[in-house]
C-alpha cells in the first residue's frame, strides 16, 4: 500500500508513508506530537503521520471498501487533524483515539456521499412514483428515531462516544477498540458498557 501524504498548508512533505517503524511512538510520545504539531512543528505532524498512517488507511479502507476513497478518506482526516491539533486533550482519550475517530467520521461522511451520489438518478422514480400511506409513516418514524440515536450520542463523553461508534457504527470487536484506542480491554469494555447506559436511559428503553 503505497498512499500520499496529506499536504496541508505549511505541513511537512514528502516523508515516506506506509506502516509504523519499528520502535515506533507509543502513546505517551503520539499525544506529545500531536501537542507538538499544535505549535507548528512540521516534523512532529511527519512523525505522528508515520506512526499512523497504516492503522488510518486501514480503518478508512474497512469502512469505505474502495482504496482511491480511502487514499483521500485518509488525507482529509490528516489535514483536519493538522488545523485542530490545539483542540486535542490529552486527558480526555489517547492521541491515536481522538484521531481515529476523526478517521473514521470522515469514512462515513464519504459512504454517505458515495450512496447519494449512486442513488441521485433514481431519486425523480422514486418520488413521483405512488407511496403507500404507511409506507410513509414508517419512513418518517425511521428518520425519527435515527435523530434520537444521533442526538443521544452526542451527549456522551469523549472516551464513551469514541468507543461505542467504533464498535456499533465501526463494527469493532472489543478487542479490536482496545486496540485502536491503546487503552486495556476492560477499559475499552467499561467505556462501551457506560455508554450503551447512558443511551439507554436517554432514550427510556427499559433494560
Amino acid at each position: 500500500m503505497d498512499h500520499v501524504r496529506p499536504v496541508p498548508d505549511g505541513a511537512p512533505v514528502g516523508v515516506p508513508s506506509g506502516g509504523s517503524p519499528p520502535g515506533a511512538p507509543g502513546a505517551t510520545e503520539l499525544a506529545e506530537l500531536l501537542q507538538r504539531s499544535a505549535r507548528g512543528d512540521e516534523a512532529a505532524f511527519a512523525a505522528f503521520y508515520d506512526a499512523t498512517s497504516a492503522r488510518a488507511y486501514g480503518l478508512a479502507l474497512r469502512v469505505v471498501r474502495n482504496p482511491a476513497h480511502a487514499e483521500e478518506v485518509a488525507q482529509e482526516a490528516y489535514l483536519d487533524a493538522w488545523r485542530s491539533s490545539a483542540r486535542y486533550d490529552a486527558a480526555r482519550g489517547s492521541a491515536a483515539g481522538w484521531f481515529l475517530t476523526i478517521v473514521h467520521r470522515k469514512a462515513v461522511d464519504r459512504v454517505r456521499s458515495v450512496e447519494a451520489a449512486t442513488t441521485r438518478d433514481e431519486t425523480w422514480d422514486r418520488e413521483s412514483a405512488p407511496v403507500d400511506h404507511d409506507q410513509t409513516a414508517e419512513a418518517a418514524y425511521a428518520s425519527l428515531e435515527a435523530a434520537r440515536v444521533r442526538g443521544a450520542v452526542a451527549t456522551l463523553t469523549d472516551v464513551q462516544r469514541q468507543a461505542v461508534e467504533l464498535t456499533y457504527f465501526g463494527g469493532y470487536t472489543h478487542t479490536e477498540v482496545a486496540a485502536l484506542l491503546d487503552v486495556p480491554l476492560g477499559t475499552a469494555k467499561t467505556r462501551i458498557r457506560d455508554g450503551l447506559i447512558r443511551l439507554r436511559d436517554l432514550m427510556g428503553v427499559a433494560s
